[in-house]
């Protein structure tokens, strides 16, 4: 059983895309990160960096242990989840370095771009010019990388893998990150490709239960973008 400390982020949803993708049995424990549920002493035990999405593996490989295993970073659980079940990652040293490179470009890249896109152009108080055009244009580059790497491949690695997984639920936002999709026809293929695969259907299903929620105020907002140090010794 894998224990899974999620909310409907594009993070989150890579975790929920595997699980299904793997048919791995697993338990939802949602983690409001608009209220600041992220911050909980118990949560901070597994998630040291006050972020979901983090798991519990109840029954690791190393069993005879004695104790379960907490992972957090959803690249770190996306591998580890991976090498549990000897999924979406291949063995073979040359096919696996090359998906572990587009799921670190993901984490490094991708990722923490289209968020600051995000932010600045949808979140901070003031729209600073600057910021959002650097932002986007910075996406934009990326989506290009990401274009040119799927052309004549049906996924990033060329068989489907955990890369696809880390990917996708950003790319998923572009319209979100001010960007046309069609300027980028192997990326939009791509997009499709995937969105239409069932185990991805049922992962954005568990989203649903919290989609009528109240969206973010004012009183979140310092939550989740005011953050310093000190959050984790109050506790918010």
């Amino acid at each position: 059983m894998i224990e899974l400390y999620y909310w409907p982020t594009p993070n989150g949803h890579k975790i929920t895309i595997f699980l299904e993708e793997a048919e791995m049995e697993y338990e939802i424990h949602p983690i409001d990160i608009r209220v600041g549920e992220q911050f909980q002493s118990d949560f901070l035990k597994i998630a040291p960096n006050n972020r979901m999405p983090a798991i519990i593996d109840r029954h690791p490989l190393d069993v005879d242990a004695g104790s379960a295993i907490s992972v957090f970073e959803s690249g770190a659980i996306l591998q580890y989840l991976a090498e549990k079940t000897s999924k979406f990652l291949p063995t073979n040293l040359r096919d696996r370095t090359v998906v572990m490179e587009w799921l670190f470009w993901q984490m490094s890249g991708l990722g923490p771009m289209a968020g600051q896109n995000h932010h600045f152009s949808q979140y901070a108080p003031e729209k600073i010019a600057y910021a959002i055009d650097r932002y986007v244009k910075e996406t934009n580059r990326l989506y290009g990388v990401l274009d040119h790497q799927l052309e004549g491949r049906k996924y990033i690695a060329g068989e489907y893998s955990i890369a696809d997984m880390a990917c996708y639920p950003w790319v998923l936002l572009y319209k979100h990150q001010q960007q046309n999709i069609e300027d980028f026809p192997n990326l939009q293929a791509w997009l499709e490709r995937i969105r239409e695969r069932p185990a991805v259907i049922r992962a954005y299903e568990q989203a649903k239960p919290f989609a009528g929620q109240p969206t973010i105020t004012e009183e979140s907002k310092k939550i989740l973008f005011g953050q310093t140090a000190a959050n984790l010794k109050s506790g918010i």
